[in-house]
């Protein structure tokens, strides 16, 4: 394993290395998180000449929440650097942006694969999968350094459907070592629920809708959370410890306190402390 996805350098956004391909290749309509309708392809008109955000310090009162809470876990450098060699997307022929827009949203879902693959790799509970772990890494990672016509052709679903498997297992071994009854909670619709204070330790919550629940001093110790829908839910001085499959964009979405107990794989969001 690469040391540069060990410590998941990599797996981070880097805004100077990319040509903003978020704030072109992505669609967003007006709503609660975007001020605008903008269609898959057209520059946000946020974006300057540079390929940087023109409001970033300031996008949650400019009505982009929606800005806030996304990453692309590192494809942006990635396609940008790497699978276009460098140059400008606005340079060369238009086939060449139109190739470069297509082929980020597929890095980019390949980036998170990497993204769980490699915590996965750190949970000593799942050392029985770890070989299994490590062959799913290497080969994600030869995906991702393809061609922009072989990442074009590129089968993600089915990728995606081998890699989740290795993902579950690993969930199984790892919440088998929480104390008491685990939950499931697998895709629940769980928006605007009442958990204050739930005991939700080792709980599978993949995929649940907890929009706006109230997690307020829950216990989502050694809880499996890939997927799992956080906007604004309330994890004020709710403890984390040992959760995982938990993405930063997921934890951004949220809302929390200094009192949260957050696992090491994430960093406590600015905006968490604002008013509290």
């Amino acid at each position: 394993m690469r040391e540069t996805m060990a410590d998941r350098a990599e797996l981070r956004g880097d805004c100077a290395r990319c040509f903003g391909l978020c704030c072109v290749a992505l669609p967003f309509s007006r709503s609660a998180d975007f001020a605008i309708d903008k269609d898959a392809g057209q520059p946000c008109p946020n974006l300057g000449g540079d390929h940087r955000c023109g409001i970033h310090a300031r996008l949650r009162e400019s009505g982009f929440t929606g800005c806030t809470v996304y990453d692309c876990f590192g494809a942006g450098q990635k396609v940008s650097q790497v699978t276009f060699g460098g140059p400008d997307r606005r340079t060369g022929p238009p086939e060449r942006t139109r190739a470069m827009l297509d082929v980020f949203p597929v890095v980019r879902q390949l980036h998170e694969l990497l993204w769980y693959l490699t915590e996965a790799l750190t949970l000593p509970a799942a050392r029985p999968v770890h070989a299994d772990l490590r062959r799913a890494l290497t080969d994600t990672e030869r995906l991702t350094d393809g061609t922009p016509e072989e990442l074009a052709v590129l089968d993600v679903p089915a990728h995606r459907q081998r890699v989740n498997a290795l993902l579950l297992r690993t969930s199984e071994l790892v919440r088998a070592g929480t104390r008491g009854r685990k939950k499931n909670r697998r895709n629940a619709d769980l928006m605007g629920a009442r958990l204050r204070g739930a005991d939700l330790a080792g709980a599978d919550l993949r995929g649940a809708y907890l929009i706006a629940a109230d997690l307020t001093g829950a216990d989502l110790r050694g809880a499996d959370l890939i997927g799992a829908d956080l906007r604004d839910a309330d994890l004020t001085d709710a403890d984390l410890t040992g959760a995982f499959f938990l993405t930063q964009p997921q934890l951004t979405a949220a809302r929390g306190s200094v009192g949260t107990v957050l696992p090491a794989s994430v960093i406590r969001p600015g905006h968490w402390t604002a008013g509290r």
